[in-house]
């Protein structure tokens, strides 16, 4: 798991890149019904994929496809084309007792 680490390796880069790939194919192939992008918004911090990129797949979503875009500080430019946005707020969580990410699960 890349996000939260200040160093990026280069395989993390080419993971990040056919996973931004394999994202707008599945997007834009129509098949779905709702796509969702967990934690792309992450990926700006790293320069991983670009508002660019995002801002394409919002702009060429099939119309009867929903795309959910998740993660922290998003752009305003993103709100803006955005149909909805919600801010959550942490309440309670089992970092604050220790436990790291899990397999499976945040790695």
């Amino acid at each position: 798991h890349i996000l939260g680490y200040d160093h990026i390796e280069e395989d993390d880069k080419k993971l990040m890149r056919e996973g931004y790939e394999s994202l707008k194919n599945t997007l834009l192939s129509g098949k779905y019904d709702i796509v969702i992008a967990d934690e792309i918004l992450g990926t700006l911090r790293y320069d991983l994929i670009t508002v660019n990129e995002i801002k394409f797949l919002i702009e060429n979503k099939p119309e009867t496809t929903e795309l959910i875009l998740t993660g922290r500080n998003a752009p305003d430019e993103l709100i803006e084309m955005a149909d909805l946005v919600t801010e959550m707020k942490e309440v309670k969580h089992y970092f604050q007792k220790g436990v790291m990410a899990r397999k499976g699960i945040e790695k």
